[in-house]
């Protein structure tokens, strides 16, 4: 099942979609996907992200498998939805893109084992961890490089029903392919992700994990337009602007 929030008669709503239908969640309305706006899918109270955790990736940039997933959050004000702009901002002088599977978390989880780690993910979702690189290397460290606003990409929609174990991830840059990977690749599969970060933090109803990313990371400019397409549920496509 794929699960949408989306803006419709200048309200926001929620709706499962099926066939290009949307039945609207409380009155059973159906309404059309192409007469929506789609919002980001969760309303998360952090989206926590995992850096260097595709094998071909720390090959790629010749730097050792880690031992412990590595981890830092964006705030939920990075967050924004599929067709939205990302905003590049004055103060960068490259913005990179970055496809990742996102995990949405379920309930109220706390130090779980990755054997019930399952059990408290809602479905999945396409994350673009959009970051400013030169400002990430400037800092020595990664938060204000990860946190501007809409540099959190999420969407289109929650799918439900996914193996998340073996799904290709590719990213499209104007069209051409940037990253091809696929999760059986993960340094840290999904299930060892929620036992760690658990362990670390309480994940909330909503809250993103967003999985790493494959190699072939590369720079954006405004006029772009980004796509990170994960099998199984689907597109997200964001354009890049100037900040004003």
């Amino acid at each position: 099942m794929k699960l949408v929030r989306f803006l419709y008669d200048k309200a926001a709503q929620k709706g499962a979609l099926s066939g290009g239908v949307i039945s609207v969640e409380g009155s059973g309305e159906e309404i059309r996907l192409d007469d929506v706006l789609l919002l980001p899918p969760v309303k998360p109270s952090k989206v926590v992200l995992v850096g260097l955790n595709y094998r071909d990736h720390a090959k790629e940039l010749d730097m050792p498998i880690p031992e412990e997933p590595v981890i830092f959050i964006k705030p939920s004000t990075a967050v924004t939805g599929p067709s939205s702009p990302v905003i590049y901002p004055k103060s960068a002088e490259r913005v990179d893109y970055e496809a990742e599977l996102g995990i949405v978390i379920k309930d109220i989880t706390k130090s779980v084992s990755a054997s019930e780690a399952l059990e408290h993910v809602a479905g999945y979702t396409c994350v673009n961890d959009i970051t400013a690189r030169d400002l990430q290397k400037k800092d020595g460290q990664w938060t204000r490089a990860k946190s501007f606003d809409t540099f959190a990409p999420v969407g289109p929609w929650i799918e439900t029903e996914l193996d998340p174990s073996d799904l290709r991830i590719t990213s499209f840059l104007n069209g051409h392919k940037k990253q091809d990977s696929r999760t059986s690749n993960l340094i840290f599969p999904v299930p060892r992700l929620i036992e760690f970060i658990s362990d670390v933090m309480t994940l909330l109803p909503g809250d993103v994990i967003a999985t790493g990313t494959p190699p072939g990371v590369g720079p954006l400019k405004p006029g772009d337009e980004i796509a990170v397409e994960v099998e199984g549920i689907g597109r997200l496509v964001n354009t890049v602007e100037a900040a004003t």
